[in-house]
């Protein structure tokens, strides 16, 4: 079950969805307003999922209380969580966050999408300019190092070049890399 809780990101990456798109795979993704945790619960079907995606057209760690409180819910319906981040959450909310996820969310995916920060900026283009890089990488390392299963990731559209580097950065720090395809339509 994915779950979208903003429209606010920190990065405008130059090959996201939400640039061009209203909607993903026919869904509406672009939020009316923000939803409180009340609201997101209330909207969880009662159904069976294997996990609670907490993804979107924003960054997830833009809503910190809202998304424990969900990933405690889902917990308690004996559902895991994941977290796909762009691992800037400690400047989005200007302190460390990885002890409020640990117990909360079982695994996080990071798009990393470049192997430097000239790169990524220009990728990516974060409001924290060349240091949201440093800050994803310090990030990753931080969870891995609080025995999260966290997962760096690529989109293939960055070139075949790129994404070997991505993979030798994410190997020199002890993560794990995945390339995801583009996608073109939805």
């Amino acid at each position: 079950l994915y779950i979208n809780l903003t429209n606010r990101c920190s990065n405008a990456c130059s090959f996201c969805v939400r640039n061009d798109k209203e909607s993903y795979f026919g869904n509406a993704l672009w939020l009316e307003h923000e939803p409180s945790a009340a609201e997101v619960i209330e909207a969880i079907p009662d159904r069976a999922y294997p996990e609670v995606v907490f993804c979107g057209f924003g960054e997830p760690t833009y809503k910190m209380s809202e998304m424990a409180a969900v990933a405690d819910y889902a917990h308690a319906k004996g559902l895991g969580t994941r977290l796909n981040t762009n691992g800037q959450g400690n400047l989005i909310n200007k302190r460390e966050i990885v002890p409020e996820l640990k117990g909360k969310i079982d695994k996080i995916n990071i798009s990393l999408n470049a192997s430097r920060a000239e790169a990524y900026q220009a990728v990516c283009r974060s409001i924290y300019g060349e240091s949201a890089f440093s800050a994803l990488i310090s990030f990753a390392k931080c969870c891995r190092d609080k025995s999260m299963d966290v997962v760096l990731s690529v989109v293939d559209c960055i070139g075949a070049e790129a994404v070997a580097a991505c993979r030798a950065l994410a190997e020199e720090n002890g993560l794990r890399l995945r390339v995801r395809a583009m996608i073109e339509n939805s």
